[in-house]
């Protein structure tokens, strides 16, 4: 065997054992017995232990140092660029502060939750503070005398830095406000009223997430309090919710959290169990659940087809006709919470979070500071003032846990999903009336065929930009939004 083929075994054991982490995950969130608790901490602990170990073993070191690269294809090369990065990555933090920063966020999660729970976010603030400290120790050991901004958001999305996202945020911000400004004084639409029973809500869920392509031999639809999606390859799981007064709630939850899934399901069975075997980025994963929910799930077409399947499963619904139920679907409405927001203002949630967290670890910003300038920039974008703290800057686990580079990359899939849905409507022009028959087969396999299935072959950019035929922009995103919300508000 050669040094690349002995690198591949062991990575292939990583990844398997990888996976087998993630289900334990899953399982605690979906069915674990909750006396369970404590064991499975310790149970996660140690596959951490076991993965962490693997992740910076020597050998890992030398086999690098033993292949030459330009011998590869093209799946080998890339294998070699994920495992190489990760590997030097790892390596630059040094042990002691690797195990500093997951005891801190470990801790940190229950005293942020404690703190939101009493909407006392001065409880929390000392903690945060630690963790800030922490984290930017851990960003300077990864950028080597680069910025450590830059070196965090390489952890969710390779190639990308904050001097190109505050451009393209730039960009996009003033837009989406003005557009949210002239949406208020418009004719509200009216919410959705009355109850819909929570079985009939899961049955009709699960038809959702087949017609989305979800392959359910490979997969399986359960409840829990965080919609998400887990696994990759022959084993991808999801999690919905349901709520008996919205429940758009559960089905759009669904569809998103398909999208993350097809994505796993659909990459080539080549890169099953390597580094190529998973999604390449956080941008790039977003990019398909928010095309999935949004561009085609919230579209004229798809939801006309949806208000029928809604009166097969629960009636007279109180909604008179598919255009009222469009506009009912995408309806802008006030509100806090990021991951209850509509389509157009889920974006001003991530910049405030993106500017701030930014501001945070440049120093430019202190935890004393972070609420009132929260609070202020929160009435500066949506018109109206933050109540209390667990509807504000305690309302998200992201900064509790560590995760300062990832809330940008929400917005990055959309405007990833922006670019593909410009492109999959010119290769696809009949794609509406195939839509409004609750046939998503040509829009989920030509997003499979040109996304999907490359896996980690490429970098982020890169795959959006061969899909796309075009480097990534906000303008298709930009462009989308003002004439759909326009038409639906009579703008």
């Amino acid at each position: 065997m050669t040094a690349y083929d002995d690198l591949m075994e062991f990575t292939r054991d990583t990844q398997a054992l990888g996976q087998v982490a993630g289900r334990l995950g899953w399982d605690q969130e979906t069915m674990m017995p909750r006396g369970a608790a404590p064991q499975r901490a310790e149970e996660m602990a140690a596959m951490e232990t076991v993965l962490h170990a693997r992740r910076i073993d020597p050998r890992v070191g030398d086999w690098l140092a033993a292949i030459d690269d330009k011998t590869l294809d093209q799946a080998g090369q890339a294998n070699m660029r994920h495992i190489r990065r990760s590997f030097e990555r790892t390596n630059k933090v040094p042990a002691a502060l690797a195990t500093r920063i997951a005891k801190l966020t470990s801790a940190s999660q229950g005293i942020w939750a404690e703190a939101r729970a009493a909407d006392d976010f001065k409880a929390f603030a000392p903690t945060l503070a630690e963790v800030i400290m922490l984290k930017r120790e851990e960003g300077q050991a990864l950028a080597a005398g680069g910025d450590v901004y830059d070196a965090m958001l390489a952890d969710y999305e390779p190639g990308t830095t904050g001097a190109d996202l505050e451009a393209m945020f730039g960009s996009m911000r003033p837009v989406l406000s003005e557009l949210r400004a002239a949406i208020r004084e418009a004719k509200p639409v009216a919410p959705l009223t009355g109850d819909f029973d929570e079985g009939a809500q899961m049955k009709l869920t699960r038809q959702l997430a087949k017609t989305f392509g979800y392959d359910m031999t490979r997969g399986r639809v359960d409840k829990a309090v965080h919609p998400f999606s887990s696994g990759s390859g022959h084993d991808v799981r999801i999690t919905t919710r349901t709520n008996i007064k919205d429940p758009f709630n559960c089905f759009y939850s669904t569809i998103h959290e398909v999208g993350h899934a097809a994505y796993e399901q659909n990459i080539h069975t080549d890169h099953l169990l390597t580094p190529l075997g998973n999604g390449v980025s956080m941008g790039v994963h977003e990019s398909q659940s928010r095309i999935y929910e949004n561009q085609i799930g919230r579209s004229r077409a798809f939801t006309g087809w949806l208000f029928g399947q809604m009166k097969d499963a629960f009636g007279d619904f109180g909604v008179k006709d598919e255009e009222t139920f469009y506009a009912t679907v995408n309806r802008v409405g006030d509100g806090f919470i990021r991951t209850e927001a509509d389509e157009l203002q889920y974006n001003l949630h991530v910049l405030l979070r993106f500017d701030l967290e930014r501001a945070l670890m440049a120093g430019d910003l202190q935890v004393s500071e972070l609420e009132t300038a929260w609070n202020d920039r929160f009435e500066a974008d949506f018109g109206y003032a933050v109540d209390k703290s667990s509807n504000g800057v305690l309302q998200d686990v992201h900064w509790p846990v560590g995760l300062f580079g990832y809330f940008p990359t929400y917005s990055l899939g959309n405007v990833y999903a922006g670019c593909l849905n410009e492109a999959m409507h010119k290769a696809l022009p009949d794609l509406g009336s195939e839509l409004a028959k609750g046939d998503t087969s040509s829009a989920t396999g030509w997003l499979g065929g040109n996304v999907q299935t490359h896996g980690g072959l490429y970098e982020p950019r890169d795959v959006i930009e061969r899909a796309a035929g075009q480097a990534p922009t906000e303008a298709p995103l930009l462009g989308y939004l003002k004439d759909k919300f326009s038409g639906i508000y009579n703008l």
